[in-house]
């Protein structure tokens, strides 16, 4: 049994997923992905694992959690700024980090592309919620899933209670093409408010899981989205 196998058995995924077409994906990018990762993405689609963790996907809805989209080059910046200015530490290479998930927290999760060219061996580094901690994991992600779900892994860096509620994982609507980004609405044409609250966590913002959402964040949201 395949470490695949061993979390479709513990976290079943959809019946029905997209289709990804990986060679136009790969071109995108300008890389090679792991085989574990295209596994997983074809397997479950885009979506959420435990309503918390976010693995971004070429069919995301939405660029910020889109695989193909502007997150993982922001990111790799602010990182090379921090590493430069002093700002907080970065224990690996920025130019070797490639942001590929999100939690609700905010806490993002990188491939560490080293060696370069053979992406079956790249590990999971995950960095602290607007802090200076990081957690590495020697493995793909979807060994590093594997192992958090089965309690033989935890990582600092998330809640304890992680697993209180099950292993579950949540689809998100896929997008049909990468010109239809658009987030989801609301019956009479508001927005969502779980994928606003979801957007700013993982932008650093603090936001109640319940209650009014502050008009800054929605504003800073509409700007991010051009709603």
């Amino acid at each position: 049994m395949t470490t695949t196998d061993d979390l479709l058995r513990l976290c079943p995924p959809p019946t029905a997923t997209p289709v990804v077409n990986w060679p136009a994906v790969e071109q995108s990018l300008g890389m090679r992905l792991p085989s574990d990762y295209k596994q997983l993405a074809d397997a479950y689609g885009p979506g959420s694992f435990c309503g918390f963790l976010h693995l971004y996907h070429p069919l995301a809805p939405t660029d910020w959690v889109n695989l193909t989209g502007p997150t993982p080059t922001t990111i790799r910046r602010q990182l090379q700024h921090d590493h430069d200015s002093g700002t907080h530490p970065v224990p690996h290479d920025p130019q070797q980090l490639f942001a590929m998930g999100v939690t609700d927290n905010g806490e993002y999760l990188f491939w560490i592309q080293e060696p370069e060219n053979t992406p079956d061996e790249w590990n999971i580094a995950v960095n602290e919620a607007r802090g200076p901690r990081w957690y590495t994991h020697q493995g793909g992600i979807t060994d590093f899933l594997r192992t958090i779900f089965t309690g033989r892994e935890h990582v600092p860096l998330f809640p304890g209670d992680l697993l209180d509620q099950g292993i579950s994982f949540t689809p998100s609507r896929a997008a049909t093409s990468r010109q239809q980004p658009h987030p989801k609405q609301l019956a009479g044409g508001s927005m969502s408010s779980e994928e606003i609250r979801t957007w700013a966590r993982a932008h650093g913002y603090e936001v109640n899981d319940r209650g009014r959402i502050p008009s800054a964040i929605i504003d800073a949201y509409k700007q991010a989205h051009d709603t």
